[in-house]
């Protein structure tokens, strides 16, 4: 694909006057605070990619600029899409947005035509997880957002008269301490909990012998191996299609459904309403709903089922859940209800399970977080365990007690997670973006101008800044009395 010279600087110059001409208000408005002397940063995001930028650009728009970014990553990537996202093309439509917040110069197309031409764009079918990467990263650079990179956040510490200490780990085995007014977890799809591998997994296999889907996989070493992998999910056939690609001898996908689901629960959502309201459902209208949906699960997408399909080497078996696990002569055995098979390495499609006991840094909050199962006892037939775990958050992504009263610094902590799922239907992806971000951005500033809401009377009477000037006017008048008399 031919690159056009000269066009990114030609659109980060559009994206100047853009801002410029919808910088309003500009006033700076979020007083200093701190803690025992020592600063207190007005923001502190966990994460790096494409929700954390955005959020910061948000926040920048509303005037709060004292925003630190920590992420694990290092510094020339920006969340999963060159790790373990492995399809070929995002899975929404082009069409989508986001992150560029309304900015019609920050969008993805203005970034892809400006870069490859408007014809090149015409005729993109998908975006390329890559191109996208490439596009969130120039978006963060052209915007100015700093990220601190390679900085594990592992532990953050409720402080006395509120606000936090973030404490974080290093790449190079140091440790730094960060203080925040408000924290907002942008951690992500695992950002509540922890990805699943069954127990019988666990328990019969050494580590080297399988991978999460999440986990980094050294496909070459597949070459001309037995592959199994469990689950019908979409990233379960990324997999599965990268092992193909890389010449495994064998690559068998396992699921416990009869049929692979065919139309995607994901795009009956995507709509302004579902997105922007759901989360003002009552509890019950939201439960049932999400009960069913997440049940429900997505297809592989065709493209992804084809990169599989087109293989020899690809077997599915459905209506084959996995009864038995075992380790045999350095093998991988799996017992299904229609065959006992031995594969030399396993890939868990199984997805993600809602623990935030797991997050080592919520470790000092978590039992004081509010899960629904706290919140909403459905009626008999309806309990659902797994989102009975989820995080029951407020109107603005924050979290919210167990106990009322008992930990009121939780509303200062925003988890924009797929942990959000079950209270917003929003799953950290791109498609609830702009929405996650507008509510979020709302609550960081009402959050810290209710801090300072005392000042405002005050502030007011004591206001005299100058606008008026009658000086010329009562001069003159005066002149005037005075040729009168």
């Amino acid at each position: 694909m031919d690159i056009r010279e000269g066009g990114l600087d030609e659109l980060a110059a559009r994206v100047r006057t853009d801002l410029e001409s919808v910088d309003y208000p500009a006033r700076p408005w979020v007083r200093p605070r701190r803690h025992d002397g020592e600063p207190m940063h007005d923001v502190v995001i966990v994460g790096g990619g494409q929700n954390a930028i955005a959020i910061a650009f948000g926040l920048r728009r509303e005037q709060v600029r004292d925003v630190v970014i920590l992420d694990r990553n290092p510094p020339d990537r920006a969340g999963p899409w060159v790790t373990f996202a492995r399809m070929h093309t995002l899975r929404t439509p082009k069409t989508v947005c986001g992150p560029e917040l309304g900015i019609p110069s920050l969008s993805v197309r203005a970034w892809y035509e400006a870069r490859f031409g408007a014809g090149a764009w015409a005729s993109l079918g998908k975006i390329p997880r890559e191109v996208w990467h490439d596009y969130v990263l120039w978006l963060r650079d052209t915007l100015g957002i700093a990220v601190t990179a390679d900085t594990a956040v592992d532990d953050i510490e409720p402080l006395d008269g509120g606000g936090f200490a973030v404490h974080a780990a290093t790449a190079g085995g140091g440790r730094i301490r960060v203080l925040a007014r408000t924290v907002v977890l942008a951690t992500g799809i695992e950002g509540s909990g922890r990805w699943l591998v069954p127990a019988a997994v666990e328990a019969a296999l050494p580590r080297t012998l399988y991978a999460h889907t999440a986990d980094p996989i050294d496909f070459s070493a597949l070459s001309g191996r037995r592959v199994a992998v469990i689950g019908a999910g979409a990233s379960a056939f990324d997999n599965a299609a990268m092992a193909l690609e890389a010449d495994a001898a064998a690559v068998e996908v396992f699921a416990r459904r009869r049929a692979l689901p065919k139309a995607n629960p994901n795009r009956f959502i995507e709509d302004a309403g579902f997105l922007r309201h759901f989360h003002t459902l009552d509890d019950a209208t939201r439960w049932r709903f999400m009960a069913i949906f997440l049940r429900l699960n997505q297809p592989p997408p065709q493209d992804t089922f084809e990169r599989c399909a087109r293989h020899d080497a690809f077997d599915l078996h459905l209506s084959s859940p996995i009864e038995a696990v075992a380790h045999e002569d350095g093998r991988v055995v799996l017992t299904t209800p229609r065959a006992r098979r031995a594969y030399d390495f396993l890939i868990v499609g199984t997805g993600f399970s809602a623990d935030l006991a797991a997050r080592p840094e919520l470790r000092r909050i978590e039992a004081d977080i509010a899960r629904w199962g706290d919140r909403y006892a459905p009626p008999a037939g309806e309990e659902n365990a797994m989102l009975a775990g989820f995080p029951y958050l407020g109107p603005e992504f924050q979290f919210t007690e167990r106990r009322p009263g008992a930990a009121p610094h939780l509303g200062a902590i925003f988890a924009n997670t797929f942990g959000a799922i079950a209270s917003h239907s929003a799953t950290a992806g791109i498609s609830q973006l702009k929405y996650a971000t507008e509510r979020i951005v709302s609550g960081v500033t009402r959050r810290l101008f209710l801090e300072q809401a005392d000042s405002y009377l005050p502030g007011l009477l004591a206001y005299d800044e100058i606008e008026l000037d009658t000086s010329a006017f009562e001069a003159a008048r005066a002149a005037r009395a005075a040729a009168v008399a």
